[in-house]
């Protein structure tokens, strides 16, 4: 619980009334996100410079006041949720630096930058970063950063982890370290930058990140090929990637998601389908025509009904339209979406949209199945309403069968959307007690009095169970 004095010394360290909420209706603002769960803060502070985050810093760690970073509250995992009370860090506001460097190829970002920005400002200079989640338009660098975010092109470039150089950190304790740096390789030491990245605010605050940028591609092509099967489509798509050629994006849509997008916004998708796969090459104009044309082949051999390519820009922006309108679509139906992202090898996609058509079976749920299939970062969602407690237990119980059938099949717990409090009654079934174990320790050698995005990642207790209904 805040005393006076405390908010008194939080207030000392920004030196801005109008940055720090203490308003019921703001506080619960800052109470959800897009997981489940509401938990509302005591108070909320909107830091602008690395030296009032290390001000805030040393006030929470004297009186152990959590702490809870957060960037745009588009975390599907809980993240930002301020579980323990304390104090919320929005740093939305915070985005004023973001400098791009187009001899050494790099971009030098403030934490509430939004993502998309960044690949907008790299585009000037004939550049792209990479990583591209479906919230990029909306979520905030730091966010994705503290996620390790994903997105359709982390196929052939892969994630937020693979584009980050330097960062600056203000640990726990209040000080401020600078991980890795400007070049593209670094082994000096122990690799600081790659353990902040996807650790979820656990480990520290970042204040500044300095990523990779890499050229952009002269062209894309993007085609759709259609399945009466979904196991077809996924024994397609491993035929696709062992036969010499890389699409940037691979996206499969089962039929529940297209005939939720065509009736929410008709873009013209087949519904007679049990899936269809959307896929984009990127590259050189005529080796782009070349490698459709062995794509189509490929597909058509493993029983695709039929292949389409889009005929220009135009048509290819329509069709990855319906694959970002399937979120907004699907809670047409019931307004409570549970999104997972359970993560496969890539030989086991038919078999898990195998166990995945059972469970809707066994459960008698709303199972809608989307996602980056080519790296096998499914996306089970599960349409439902909180309001019936009792389709909700049974909800319950199919979330854990997904995550226990992924990790059964030599996959794991999330591929993008962390950990955070949706997750961490599942972490010792991955990890194991000692692995579990270990980053226990580290985090406490980090954070020893457990001020940072406490009730995160890990289990609270042992018989700690995903609760998705008050009991």
């Amino acid at each position: 619980m805040l005393t006076d004095e405390m908010v008194e010394q939080f207030q000392k360290a920004i030196n801005s009334p109008t940055r720090m909420l203490k308003e019921k209706a703001d506080l619960v603002s800052y109470s959800y996100d897009g997981s489940f769960g509401t938990y509302l803060p005591e108070l909320v502070i909107q830091p602008m410079s690395t030296q009032e985050v290390v001000s805030i810093v040393k006030v929470a760690n004297q009186y152990r006041v959590p702490l809870y970073p957060r960037g745009r509250g588009t975390s599907l995992s809980g993240g930002p949720l301020p579980v323990h009370g304390g104090v919320v860090l929005d740093f939305s506001q915070w985005n004023q630096k973001l400098e791009i460097d187009s001899d050494d190829t790099i971009a030098v970002v403030s934490p509430g930058v939004l993502t998309a920005e960044i690949d907008k400002a790299a585009k000037k200079y004939g550049l792209m970063y990479p990583p591209d989640p479906s919230s990029a338009h909306v979520s905030t660098i730091g966010g994705n950063l503290a996620e390790n975010a994903g997105g359709p092109r982390g196929l052939k470039y892969g994630v937020t982890k693979d584009y980050v150089l330097g960062l600056e950190v203000v640990t726990p304790e209040g000080e401020v370290i600078k991980t890795g740096g400007r070049t593209i390789k670094n082994v000096t030491g122990y690799d600081l930058t790659k353990l902040i990245v996807g650790s979820e605010g656990t480990l520290g605050i970042i204040t500044e990140a300095t990523l990779q940028l890499v050229p952009r591609p002269q062209a894309t092509g993007t085609m759709m090929v259609i399945f009466d099967d979904i196991v077809d489509a996924g024994r397609a798509i491993s035929k696709v990637l062992t036969s010499g050629i890389l699409p940037s994006k691979m996206e499969i849509m089962d039929q529940a998601s297209i005939i939720a997008v065509e009736e929410y916004e008709s873009v013209g998708l087949p519904t007679d389908v049990d899936a269809i796969i959307l896929i984009e090459l990127d590259g050189h104009p005529v080796a782009i025509a070349d490698e459709c044309k062995q794509v189509e082949q490929v597909c058509l051999m493993v029983g695709a009904r039929e292949v389409q390519i889009a005929a220009n820009d135009v048509a290819a922006a329509k069709l990855w339209k319906a694959r970002k309108l399937v979120s907004p679509a699907i809670v047409r139906k019931k307004p409570t979406k549970i999104s997972e992202d359970a993560t496969i090898p890539r030989s086991k996609i038919p078999e898990m949209f195998k166990r995945l058509k059972q469970i809707k079976e066994k459960y008698n749920i709303d199972l809608v199945v989307f996602g980056h299939a080519g790296d096998g970062n499914l996306h089970p969602n599960i349409i439902t309403d909180k309001r019936d407690k009792e389709e909700m237990k049974r909800v319950e119980l199919a979330v854990a069968e997904i995550f226990e059938t992924a990790i059964q099949l030599g996959g794991t717990l999330s591929g993008e959307h962390g950990i955070g409090t949706m997750k961490t009654p599942f972490m010792k079934m991955e990890l194991g007690e000692a692995g579990l174990d270990m980053m226990k320790r580290m985090k406490s050698a980090w954070d020893p009095k457990n001020i940072m995005n406490p009730g995160k990642v890990f289990p609270e207790n042992e018989n700690q169970r995903l609760v998705l209904v008050d009991e």
